[in-house]
């Protein structure tokens, strides 16, 4: 069997037991607690935690996954890749053990054609009703069926469901290692190609179960590579049709030929990982950066380069191992062929730039990894990766492969920060013990109502208020409390909308709420301060929006629709949203582009967006599901949450996206839009700032009264001031021009003077003199010409003042600076008495302090340091 063709047969076999066929989700995961997705049940963990109630029961699905944990082993073991595929089937509290493991057996054995005497299967060691299943239901040999510890019990690394498994294992020989099963023999000979998971507890960390699930649950995984290469009978995951096709590319870049040896054999291997898990990752939108998985990206990316580099091969690898993974895998995912050309464009970019500093931070490196090198200092490390560009986990490998540690603990505090590597952190709600409170509240009153699309005040009651981390029954004025309403008309920020803010009043008090957000999703907290009487849980409320800043985020969030359909039209589809602030009267827009965007191209950008404004296009909105709204053409961004029925905002013709925010009727009401800056923030990622509405007006406004009263100035029209401004700026280069003539002028004939009066100190010429009132710059280029003037070698000393400050200027021949004597020795103790320091160069020394007024005490002290210095000679 081919890979597609598993595909295919896996989800057939599901979809006939009355599964629902789902599509991967993006490797860039909802999840807050994540930075990849890195298993098959990531896109169903608010299903399995009971956040979200699921729209099937069951559900299948072919998931794409990345997992750089142990990054540092890949291509080292033939079994291990940081980029794979999951087939998996689910169940939501529907069926569990009594169908998941039948069903798994049934599958392996008659669609799969599996030998059933080379099968074997492990289960947690207080599993006795998996072993159960298996020996009287199913009906293997009870001496196949082995008991495990932690190898059989999933969980995902951070807080969230867990719970025992039992694993399918395949039997590869006596030629691949001892007997013995899972448990106890060879794992090069026992190889695991299904696990299928009990999902029933929820753990708070690691292996620490904290209670159950609302309800038993089953989530499967079964690597595709894995049971590829059983169905394949091929030694590895390296060897499929596949993963082997990019590795053949591989091939024919480095000219090494796969089972040669074992080091060539090793960087092939990453070569040909690093290249799928390259495409899948920028394919779904993750851009090389500093932190977070565009770290993760890069560092995977220049290891492959590096690998490749040290083989030679003529010009760019990962072009060639982009194109052979779109090649293998796109009849599976057929966005890579439509993304192929951005992310060859982003692959390309990486790897030149690297490339420029690859060979001299390797001739770095091997100058510090000598033979009596133990450890690396971490300010090398450093170096390698701030002048470089060496991730420091590239870095830590290069020295691992010498024998060399690193001083990591050096290298952070360099950094000032520690990176984050290859886990997120927590970035939900504050801690543990607060999401139990808040999902308390859920449990008791369930999630809020929002009816803000619709209204601007809803009647509803108080269900309950958290204060300082804990649940209260009432709060007093001048207290700041959390309130949950059963339904509320306050938006919660999401989305880049900040939320709303407004009253929320009871028959006994009123509180003024400043702000709204999602603590757990669907669950509204309102950040209230209680500003007269009291209110108390259970009562009637009544919520009101601040309609005006509702309204002026309105604007502000269409207009952000409509910029960013612009961006993608002049820069191109690449410029994908990467995240947002939408305010009242003002917005934020960050998306990946390559450089800085130029002017020229800003004001178009600007000008396709007002006149899509003008044209007033009509801004709807619609409720479907997911699937109808990618049909529609709705783009949607990572980092936002979309359940199975999302709402979709069309502006016009042109712009559609997924959208849970508050939008204007037209889009005329968005007012005009003005871009007001863009910059860099971070590698590849580029950001734009614009005013709407009034505010956007309100600049204009001032824009144009600066540009009047300019013109009254100039005595011109508003249209006229650039040309005369011009004209000006080129008059004034003119007189800089003449008046830089004339201070020349006035230098060479002062620079004549001071060198009639030079002194003699034996064989050398001796200056030591007031310049007068000088600028720093114009007092260097007057000694500088005392030298030249003079008529032997010698040493000029001058001083100047300038608004209170002295400085001092000390030029030698260079006869002199052979001799050993140093102007910025014989100036350092005069620029103490002026109050500061100096530059200690021998040829060419200034100093200066604040102490102008002690000019003549400096001048008579280098007199003195000057003429002991000379006259020693």
């Amino acid at each position: 069997m081919k890979s597609n063709q598993i595909r295919e047969a896996f989800t057939s076999f599901f979809a006939e037991r009355d599964h629902e066929v789902r599509p991967s989700a993006s490797l860039i995961p909802v999840d807050p607690t994540l930075l990849m997705t890195n298993a098959g049940m990531v896109p169903f963990k608010p299903y399995f935690l009971g956040e979200e109630d699921p729209p099937w029961d069951r559900a299948v699905s072919v998931q794409k996954c990345v997992r750089t944990v142990d990054i540092d082993i890949i291509g080292t073991t033939k079994r291990h890749l940081s980029f794979f595929e999951m087939l998996g089937n689910f169940s939501f509290g529907d069926y569990f053990k009594e169908k998941a493991i039948p069903w798994g057996y049934e599958f392996c054995t008659e669609v799969l054609g599996l030998d059933p005497e080379r099968m074997w299967y492990t289960v947690h060691e207080t599993d006795d009703e998996a072993e159960a299943i298996w020996i009287d239901d199913v009906g293997v040999p009870a001496e196949r069926v082995q008991r495990g510890g932690k190898d059989n019990f999933w969980q995902m690394g951070v807080p969230g469901p867990c719970g025992p498994s039992s694993e399918i294992f395949w039997d590869r020989g006596p030629e691949f290692g001892a007997e013995g099963g899972p448990i106890g023999g060879d794992e090069d000979r026992y190889i695991e190609i299904w696990n299928l998971v009990f999902m029933q507890n929820i753990q708070d960390e690691p292996y620490h179960v904290v209670g159950d699930l609302p309800a038993k649950n089953i989530d499967t995984g079964m690597g595709l590579d894995r049971i590829a290469a059983v169905l394949q009978d091929v030694p590895s995951v390296f060897d499929i049709d596949t993963t082997s096709h990019v590795l053949g590319a591989a091939e024919a870049y480095t000219g090494l030929e796969y089972g040669a040896g074992e080091g060539s054999d090793v960087s092939l291997r990453i070569l040909a990982d690093h290249g799928r898990t390259v495409t899948f990752l920028i394919g779904d939108g993750v851009i090389p950066s500093n932190d977070g998985r565009g770290y993760v990206l890069r560092r995977v990316l220049r290891r492959a380069v590096r690998h490749a580099w040290q083989y030679g091969g003529s010009g760019l690898v990962m072009s060639r191992l982009i194109e052979a993974t779109v090649e293998a895998m796109s009849d599976g995912y057929p966005d890579l062929e439509e993304r192929k050309d951005f992310i060859l464009d982003v692959v390309t970019r990486e790897e030149e730039k690297f490339r420029k500093t690859l060979d001299s931070g390797h001739q770095l490196l091997d100058t510090e990894l000598t033979d009596e090198t133990s450890r690396l200092s971490g300010s090398i490390a450093f170096k390698l990766h701030d002048t470089y560009g060496f991730p420091i986990d590239l870095t830590k490998e290069i020295a691992a492969e010498r024998g060399v540690d690193v001083d990591v603990a050096e290298f952070e505090s360099q950094m000032q920060a520690q990176r984050e590597r290859a886990r997120a952190a927590w970035k939900g709600v504050e801690t543990i013990e607060a999401a139990e409170v808040y999902r308390d509240v859920i449990d008791h009153h369930g999630l809020t109502e929002f009816v803000g699309y619709d209204f601007e005040t809803s009647d509803g009651s108080i269900l309950s208020m958290v204060l300082d981390g804990e649940v209260v029954d009432s709060a007093e004025e001048g207290q700041v409390v959390e309130l949950f309403l059963d339904k509320t008309p306050f938006y919660a920020e999401a989305g880049g909308q900040v939320g709303d803010s407004g009253l929320i009043e009871t028959d006994t008090g009123t509180a003024v709420v400043s702000d709204t957000r999602h603590v757990i999703q669907g669950l509204h907290g309102h950040s209230a301060r209680v500003i007269k009487g009291r209110l108390a849980v259970g009562q009637p409320a009544r919520a009101t929006i601040d309609s005006p800043r509702r309204e002026a985020i309105r604007k502000s969030h269409t207009g952000t629709h409509v910029l960013h359909w612009a961006l993608r039209d002049v820069l191109g589809d690449h410029a994908n949203q990467a995240g947002s602030l939408v305010e009242p009267g003002r917005l934020r827009f960050d998306f990946s582009h390559f450089s800085q965007v130029p002017r020229e191209d800003l004001a178009v950008i600007e000008g396709e967006v007002n006149e899509r404004l003008v044209e007033n296009s009509r801004v709807t909105t619609i409720e479907t599901t997911k699937d109808q709204a990618e049909e529609m053409g709705a783009i949607a961004f990572f980092g936002d949450k979309y359940g199975e029925r999302v709402r979709v905002v069309q502006v016009g013709e042109f712009s559609t996206e997924f959208c849970g925010g508050t939008h204007t009727s037209t889009a005329g009401q968005v007012g005009p839009l003005i871009l007001t800056s863009e910059s860099s923030i971070g590698s590849n990622l580029r950001r734009v700032e614009a005013l709407t509405g009034m505010s956007a007006y309100s600049h204009l406004v001032e824009v144009r009264q600066a540009l009047a009263n300019t013109g009254g100035l100039l005595k011109a029209p508003p249209a006229e001031v650039p040309a005369r401004v011009d004209a000006l700026l080129e008059r004034v280069a003119g007189l800089e021009e003449q008046l830089d003539a004339i201070h020349s002028q006035r230098r060479s004939s002062l620079a004549d003077e001071l060198a009639a009066k030079a002194g003699q100190v034996g064989d050398f010429r001796l200056v030591v003199d007031s310049a007068g009132e000088l600028g720093g710059n114009e007092l260097r280029q007057l000694g500088l010409g005392v030298r030249e003037k003079l008529s032997g070698p010698g040493l000029i000393v001058l001083g100047a003042t300038a608004d209170g400050k002295g400085s001092l200027i000390g030029v030698a021949s260079k006869e002199l600076v052979e001799q050993g004597v140093s102007a910025g020795e014989v100036i350092a103790k005069a620029a103490g008495v002026l109050g500061g320091g100096g530059s200690r160069d021998p040829e060419l020394a200034q100093a200066g302090g604040p102490h102008g007024d002690r000019m003549n005490e400096a001048l008579d002290l280098v007199r003195a340091e000057a003429e002991s210095a000379l006259g020693n000679l």
